[in-house]
């Protein structure tokens, strides 16, 4: 289901001063009623990571937003992860299709394959933030993908097949950082997680693997490794268990890097697409 930018939410419900409105079947809330140029109130921030735990995905539109004021939104849901960056200390990246001398940018073009952020690390971020600033006028959609729906729909045979496995995750900036990798690297970033994954706030399970890192299934055969993969890929990305955002400026999106993988939607690379991006760090360990 797509948010379209002229979508007008009706009021679904009311906490406080937020208005929460229910985007599609799979995930998403879009919250109305706050001004992010101002402090949050405690009752606010309360309602929000409420609404977080509860939709995983939350959209607030039509906010104009510093940089100290992105990170102070940020900061109602833990401390920021900063750049795992040798170049920069800035704490914000700005995801782009064109080179910015003076930003600290993740040149990509295109399309990118679902993907959970730093699912390569031993510590991947517990959430993400993306900002639009400017954006083509046809596609660079991202789409969300509930995976903690994934693994309620497993059979209990599934369930039962995947359960103590651990899967290796892989990424290569240097090479192609959009599709799945050919070839692997030793020396590049990976590490295993996994499978089935249990949220530290909600109790809730979900399937912890993904197209663009996920190489194989520790414990089993290549064949049987491709086999579960394949299987488990084409069900997270299933159209059932998406939420697909139309981007309008202004929009700020966060959501739940433990539980939604996410993909971008391909876009004509001569058109400029700038987001700026800022993580938010786990307190929790991988379980």
């Amino acid at each position: 289901m797509k948010f379209e930018p002229n979508d007008k939410p009706n009021r679904a419900t009311d906490t406080m001063a937020i208005n929460i409105e229910k985007l599609s079947d799979a995930a998403g809330a879009a919250i109305s009623g706050l001004d992010l140029t101002q402090e949050l109130s405690q009752e606010d921030s309360d309602a929000l990571k409420q609404a977080w735990r509860d939709h995983m995905v939350l959209l607030l539109r039509g906010q104009e937003l510093t940089e100290e004021e992105q990170e102070r939104f940020c900061r109602t849901f833990g401390e920021i992860a900063g750049l795992k960056s040798k170049t920069s200390e800035s704490k914000f990246l700005f995801v782009t299709n064109k080179e910015d001398p003076d930003r600290a940018t993740a040149v990509q073009l295109g399309e990118m394959m679902y993907h959970y952020d730093q699912a390569y690390a031993e510590h991947p971020c517990k959430a993400s933030t993306l900002y639009l600033i400017e954006i083509p006028d046809v596609g660079g959609n991202t789409c969300f993908a509930n995976c903690c729906a994934v693994y309620d729909q497993l059979s209990d045979e599934w369930k039962a097949r995947l359960k103590g496995k651990t899967a290796l995750n892989y990424f290569n900036y240097d090479t192609n950082p959009s599709l799945r990798p050919d070839d692997i690297d030793p020396e590049a970033p990976q590490h295993s997680h996994p499978v089935i994954r249990t949220h530290p706030e909600t109790g809730r399970k979900s399937i912890y693997v993904n197209r663009l890192m996920t190489i194989r299934i520790n414990e089993v055969s290549k064949e049987e490794s491709d086999e579960i993969l394949h299987y488990l890929f084409d069900l997270i990305e299933s159209p059932q268990n998406v939420y697909e955002h139309v981007w309008q400026v202004h929009d700020l999106v966060l959501w739940d890097n433990r539980c939604t993988a996410h993909a971008r939607q391909h876009y004509d690379p001569e058109k400029r697409r700038l987001l700026r991006r800022m993580t938010i760090l786990d307190e929790n360990p991988v379980v």
